[in-house]
Order: C-alpha cells, then structure tokens, then sequence
C-alpha cells in the first residue's frame, strides 16, 4: 500500500523549480537595483543595469541562432563583459566556455573544435593568439570582439561585430527561459590536460547553484560584501564566485591584471572586503615596495587554493591585515569544494603545530556529500591514521556531470560510485584530508596547472635529449615551478639555456621549466623514473 506521504503530494510548478545560478542575478536586481554591482576602472553598473544587460546579451545571441546545448566560448579578462557571459550565456540555454587566456594558439584552436564553439567572444588584448587560433580551428564562430576601454595596447578586432554592437542589438526585456531540467549543461571547462589533449569537463546548473551558495558560507560573506577579482574568472568560472556575489547582492570589482599596487589601490578605495587566488597573488601583496602599500581598511578575507602556504606567508599575510583560508579542489568539482575548516582552539597551539594543522586541505564543503580516503583497489576507506596513503574521492551535487565526448575517461572516473580526483593522501584521525603526492604529476604554479608530461613530451623532441623528468620545486612567489632533470644523448650538447629556449618555442610560457639540471635520473629496477627523488633533489636547486 503507497504511503499517504507518496499520495497526492506531486511535484508541479508551484513546489518545484530546477536550481540555476541565473535566478540569483534577477533577486538581486529585484531587491536591490541600485546597489552597485560592478566597478571597472571609472565604470560603475548597479544591479537593475548588470540584468538588463545579460539579456541583452542572452537576446541578441538567441537572435544569432543561440539554443539550447550550444557552446558559446570567451577569451576574456576579468571585465564586466565576462560577468555578463555568465548570465546571458546559460539564460539562452547556451552553454558557456571561458578559456584560459595563457593558452597557445593549437590548445585554443583544440578547445573550440572539439567544443563545437558557435560565437567566440574575445578581447582585443588576445587577438594575436587568437587570431592564431582561429585559422587553426575547423570550427567558424561568429566572432564577437569586446574592445575593453580599460586596455589601452596593442591588439586588433577580429570578427564582425564589436560586443557594445552586439548588446544594443538585444532587448533588455528578454524574457529567458529557465532550463528545462536542472541537470542541463551550464559551462565547459577544460582541464590542462595531465595526458595527451584536454578534457572537456561539463557543469549542470544545479551544481553551479549549490556552490554558489556554498562559497558564501565557506568564505563568511554577509550581505553586500566587496569581492575584487584576482582569481580569473576562466578557472572554473572563477570558482562559481560570478554567480556566487550576486547573492548577497555585493560588488564585483574587477581587475584585468593583477598588480600590487592596483590590487592595494582597490582594496583601500573600494574597501574591498574578499578575494581568492594562488599563492602567487599573496606573494605579490607581500613583496610589493612600501610606496605600493597602503592600510587594508579592515581585515580582508583571503581564500587561497593549490599547494597549503608556509607557515611564513601566513604570518605575513595576518600581519598584514589578511586573514587567509584554506581550500582545496579541481575543475571537476566546480573549483573548491574542501575547506581547511579552522577550529578556535588550535590557535593556542604552538607554530610549528598550528602549521601542521594549516598544511591539510580539510573537510568537504557544505553541498558535498561525501569525502574520503579510499584503497583506489579495493574501494574501502584508509585508516584515519594520517598515515596510510589512499586516493582522494567525492561524490554529490558539485561533482561535475563528466567529460565532453568521453565516455571512457567519464566511466573511469566515476567507478564503484565515487570521483577519483587521482590525488593520494591520507586522512587523519579527526577526519581532515592531506595531500601527499598527485598521481597525475601536476604542478601548480601561480595558480596554473600544468602538465609534467606535456612539458617532458617538449623536451623530449629536443635532438640532444636522451631522457627528461619534470617536476615541481617548491617557490615561494609562485608556489611550484616545473624543473626539468635531463639526460643528453652521447656526443650530443645542450646547455640549460639552449633547453628553455627550446620549450619556449613549444609550449605556454608559464609552462616552461624554470631550471633544468643535467643529472642521471634514478630509477627502478624496471627502468620506471622515481619522481619521488627528483622532487627532493628539486628542493635544493
């Protein structure tokens, strides 16, 4: 017999609405339209104007043949025209791809294709790599331009209508549909692809909409705080933050480059009140001259990711008037989605504990189901003993819906029911993860994933180079750096110089290896190279 509380108690319109991140822009606005919610360079836009304006966007794209399941992608800093794509995209039933603005021409010309990108909305700043790009795709989007009047270098237009064109063309009335279902595709984002070509990793709305509410409780927001963007916003749509201001309705403050002084001068005259990065952003606040400082008006709320920061940097950091958190995460789990959650009494700890303490990334995020450590063989949780190493898995509502035309990676990633992140910790007894090793060797400099491999593939095409090792080297502006350890083939010559240069040619130029030592590289019995050693020869070059 069905039970009363399965009987006559539907859903239908009235009691249930797929969850999307758009719906917080239009609150916003309805609430609070004249609240300032943007603040470019000697632009200021409040909320009633930043609403109007994504459905002029989503109004003209729908007229350009923009539906549901189309890729519409962005080259674009961290500027107004960026925020708005990540309303007026989705509100079309478009599908939004920010790409990486360090990228080569081949990864973008890559991402496009196989994204199947319709329009491609790109900043002048980057027309040259673009322009690249672009004639390397098979792909033709309609290219859009967006002329940013806070860049004043070099660059030229590239497609056919310029962005301010674009928008006057659509209705600020545009009446957007909600997704049809929850789990409809809101964002691509491309891993940096640890083997061979990136992966295409596929958000839905719901999730967009859990941590966007999630990263409010994480980061301590209360209502109308001042958010200035330092993390770019093509990371994992700058971790959902786009959607995640809107709210408690506060203030984007946006910011194409990031400089110390700029980031000071924001901070002091807008009274900025949070912002995200890498460590390479705290080491450019602290090491930037006195006459760049100015007093922080408040204690401002810092949410750092990658590798944990020595105990150093946080205590200049707190010196200095910041006040820093931990989190830990990846593109498939739409950024952070584990905080190094702190507890009161540890501050009575001396500083080499409260430093152990600092070094773990924590415990899941509020709209993450489950975190754990588990036997990748058996499937079974490690001990939590802080010692048996295991690889860290999730499952909920903000794990990504899987890659774009891959199956088998998705499958893969997905077996006996939880995501493999393909980092190996361990958890300690009070149930805090800590990474110990990454098993897709990546190293993360300034922010930047980058790809041991790919870079080990460059070298590797070297005619001198018998055989090359890449791995991270601790630093303290940029976090990690890639050093290259290479064996020349008999005869042959190289210098370290002629080596970077090399993959100058070859790859990004944050992917570069920034020391290269000419060394045996130790190995196993069975010739595998033990990157575990070169990591602790790497600490000392």
């Amino acid at each position: 017999m069905a039970s009363p509380y399965d009987t006559d108690l539907d859903r239908n319109p009235a009691n249930f609405q797929p969850l999307t991140p758009l719906t917080l822009l239009e609150r916003a606005a309805a609430v609070y339209p004249n609240q300032t919610a943007i603040i470019h360079g000697t632009l200021r836009r409040n909320y009633r104007e930043f609403y109007a304006r994504a459905r002029r966007l989503a109004s003209a794209l729908a007229k350009r043949g923009i539906k549901r399941g189309d890729t519409v992608s962005a080259v674009l800093a961290n500027t107004p025209a960026m925020l708005e794509c990540h309303y007026g995209v989705p509100m079309t039933g478009g599908v939004l791809n920010t790409m990486n603005t360090r990228l080569d021409a081949a990864i973008i010309a890559f991402q496009l294709d196989h994204g199947e990108a319709k329009v491609l909305i790109t900043d002048r700043e980057f027309s040259r790599v673009v322009k690249d790009a672009l004639a390397l795709a098979k792909v033709k989007p309609l290219v859009i331009d967006y002329d940013d009047p806070e860049f004043t270098g070099a660059g030229e237009r590239l497609g056919s209508i310029e962005y301010e064109e674009l928008l006057a063309s659509g209705d600020p009335d545009f009446e957007w549909p909600m997704p049809d279902d929850e789990w409809d595709s809101i964002a691509l984002n491309y891993t940096s692809g640890t083997t061979g070509d990136p992966k295409g990793v596929v958000y839905h709305h719901r999730g967009a909409h859990l941590l966007a509410v999630n990263n409010v409780i994480t980061c301590g927001m209360g209502r109308h705080p001042v958010y200035l963007w330092t993390l770019p916003m093509f990371h994992c749509n700058g971790w959902c933050f786009p959607w995640t201001i809107s709210v408690v309705a506060g203030t984007h403050v946006c910011l194409r480059a990031v400089r110390a002084q700029a980031m000071y001068d924001a901070i002091a005259t807008h009274k900025v009140t949070h912002l995200c990065g890498a460590p390479i952003v705290m080491s450019t606040l602290l090491n930037a001259p006195d006459s760049e400082k100015k007093p922080l008006p408040h204690v401002v709320q810092f949410a750092t990711a990658a590798a944990p920061p020595p105990e150093a940097v946080l205590a200049a950091m707190k010196a200095a008037g910041f006040n820093v958190t931990h989190v830990y995460g990846l593109t498939e789990v739409y950024g952070p989605a584990v905080v190094n959650d702190w507890h009161a009494e540890w501050d009575a700890l001396p500083p080499a504990e409260q430093a152990a303490k600092k070094a773990r990334q924590g415990v899941r995020y509020h709209m993450l189901e489950a975190l754990d450590v588990l036997d990748p063989e058996t499937m079974k949780p490690v001990p939590r003993d802080g010692e048996t190493l295991g690889e860290v898995m999730c499952r909920g509502n903000v794990v990504m819906k899987g890659y774009l035309k891959n199956k088998k990676s998705t499958d893969a990633s997905f077996e006996g029911g939880w995501f493999h992140t393909g980092d190996l910790g361990v958890i300690h007894p009070d149930g805090y993860i800590q990474l110990k090793d990454r098993s897709k060797d990546i190293i993360i400099s300034g922010g930047e994933n980058i790809s041991s491999i790919e870079v080990e593939d460059a070298l590797y095409k070297h005619p001198a180079v018998q055989a090359a090792a890449v791995v991270a080297k601790p630093d303290d502006k940029w976090g990690e750096t890639p050093c290259a350890f290479v064996e020349l083939k008999p005869g042959k010559n190289a210098t370290s110089e002629d080596l970077v240069a090399w993959c100058k040619q070859n790859l990004a130029g944050y992917k570069v290896p920034r020391h290269v030592v000419f060394a045996e590289l130790p190995k196993t019995s069975t010739g595998k190279i033990q990157k575990f050693k070169l990591r602790d020869m790497a600490k000392d070059v």
